[in-house]
Formats: C-alpha cells, sequence, structure tokens
C-alpha cells in the first residue's frame, strides 16, 4: 500500500500481476464546471476504506485486506491542462496491457473519457453502464467540449463503445435528450425506474462501469458538487451493482467533492463501493 499523499509515475504501474485489480486515484479537477474539489477525493476515499471504524470485508465476504490481487496505488502525477488526458489515457493502457484491471477514483467525470479510450483497444464490444443524475451529454458547456458534462458526447462520437445505457438520469434537458436520440443512448430516467426493474436483461460484457456519486440522493452523498434531491439510495446502487453481468472490466467513481463533505459521509458510501466493484472485479478477473 502506498501513503495517501503519494504520487505516482507511470513507470511505477510496472510489474501488476495478471488479473489484479489496481485501484488508481486520478486527482484531476480542471473540467469541473461549478466547483472545484474533486482532485482531492482520491486520497479521502482511501482513508475511509482503511478507517479503523470499519474493514475491508465485502458483502461477498471476500475481505481485501487479505487479497493478493487488489492493488491500492497512489495518485497519478498529471500535467496541467489536457495533456493530462493523454497521461490518463496512457497510464490505464499499462495496466491493461499486463493483465490486470483498473478502478479509478476521480476526480471530475471527464477522466472517463481517457479511461474509455483505453479499454476499448483491449476489449472490442465494450458497453458502458453509466450511474449518474446527469447524462453528460452536452456537445460543449462554456466552449469546452471537454468538459465533465461532455464526456459521453465524446466517448460517442468517438465510436469507443457498443452500448451506452444510463441509470438514475433526472436533470435530462431537451438539448441532452435530442444528443441521446442522436447517439442511441439508453436512459432509464429516474422518474420511471424502479428497483425491480434493474437494468436492461439483454446487457452483455465485456462492461465498463462510471459511477458518478451525485446519481444517489443527497441524503446518501451530500459531498458533491452538484447534488440533485430525488436519486438512488445506497442499497438500490448496491443492488445494482451485485447483479451487473460479466465480465466487469472496468470502473470509475467520480465527483466526490471533499470540500463539501466534512464529515466524510460520502468518502464512506465511495470507500464502500470501491469495495464492492473490486470484489466483483476479482471474481470477473479470475473467470
Amino acid at each position: 500500500m502506498v501513503s495517501d499523499s503519494s504520487a505516482i509515475q507511470e513507470h511505477a504501474l510496472e510489474g501488476l500481476p495478471t488479473d489484479s485489480v489496481a485501484i488508481l486515484g486520478i486527482p484531476w479537477d480542471e473540467k469541473s464546471s461549478f466547483l472545484r474539489g474533486p482532485a482531492g477525493a482520491p486520497a479521502h476515499i482511501r482513508q475511509a476504506l482503511y478507517s479503523s471504524s470499519t474493514n475491508t470485508a465485502t458483502e461477498s465476504g471476500l475481505d481485501l485486506r487479505d487479497e493478493p490481487r487488489f492493488r491500492l496505488l497512489g495518485d497519478l502525477d498529471l500535467e496541467n491542462g489536457e495533456a493530462a488526458f493523454e497521461t490518463i489515457e496512457r497510464s490505464i493502457a499499462q495496466i491493461l496491457d499486463q493483465g490486470s484491471r483498473a478502478l479509478c477514483l476521480g476526480g471530475d467525470h471527464s477522466i472517463t473519457l481517457p479511461i474509455v479510450r483505453a479499454h476499448c483497444r483491449t476489449f472490442p464490444g465494450l458497453s458502458i453502464v453509466h450511474i449518474d443524475a446527469h447524462p453528460d451529454l452536452y456537445d460543449e458547456l462554456g466552449g469546452d467540449r471537454l468538459s465533465h458534462a461532455c464526456p459521453f458526447s465524446r466517448i460517442m462520437e468517438e465510436g469507443l463503445v457498443s452500448r451506452l445505457v444510463q441509470l438514475g438520469i433526472r436533470t435530462l434537458n431537451p438539448h441532452q435528450r435530442a444528443q441521446a436520440d442522436r447517439f442511441g443512448v439508453e436512459i432509464l430516467e429516474m422518474r420511471d425506474w424502479r428497483p425491480d426493474d434493474g437494468l436492461p436483461k439483454d446487457l452483455e460484457g465485456p462492461l465498463y462501469l462510471s459511477v458518478d456519486l451525485d446519481a444517489l440522493d443527497p441524503a446518501f452523498a451530500p459531498g458533491v458538487s452538484h447534488p440533485e434531491p430525488g436519486g438512488l439510495s445506497s442499497r438500490e446502487l448496491l443492488g445494482i451493482l451485485q447483479v451487473l453481468p460479466s465480465p466487469l472490466v472496468g470502473a470509475d467513481i467520480v465527483e466526490l467533492n471533499p470540500l463539501r463533505d466534512p464529515q466524510g459521509l460520502t468518502a464512506r458510501v465511495a470507500a464502500k463501493l470501491l469495495k464492492e466493484i473490486a470484489a466483483i472485479m476479482l471474481v470477473d478477473s479470475a473467470a
């Protein structure tokens, strides 16, 4: 394990064992549209994961502390500006080239674009499950086509995935609805979705999972920059994760803002999600 304050260079990603799950911090929030702060999230999630008030066991019974394939890395050392996207993409590709899988801790949601660029080369036919209050399908926001409000428009424009399913959405405006129609995005709007609905029955892997913490109702995850009432409960989100189709080949957890999470409640939720997602990825990578 590395310390919470450490930054890692790309060369430090070498030597991962095959079938491991690498937890990589991506401290980036330059594309946030409202508040900065998510760049500080990875360290807070790691601290919550190893808090003495809890343990590292998952609901499936796997204890990550005893799992040698669970590799908790530090934060990627990133440049300023859009060169950071290139570093993120290269770093994820390096993890995947070793036969490992990456679970990334953001950071704002713009980081999903370079992560998926790397994944689509290793996993042809990739599908995405995107869990969020917002569809992040703007063509541009404030003149920025790489804003954290735009990554899924870029992903679909570039043809990186075969299917995009979004769940938890409750801020769909006319522009983003038109974008969803343009790209064939499958949106399960929160106003219509019920826990028994789950995900589409024909959804298959390889699967990439992107979880924006504001998918959760603010009662469960207040420490985000864009809280939106009417969201998922923690239990509902965990239930969705636990029935994801296999194989889950990569994931990110994004948009925790520690500056809005003074009691660390949302960091605890993120750490819980990290444990459960990592457990699923470890089982899938060994299959």
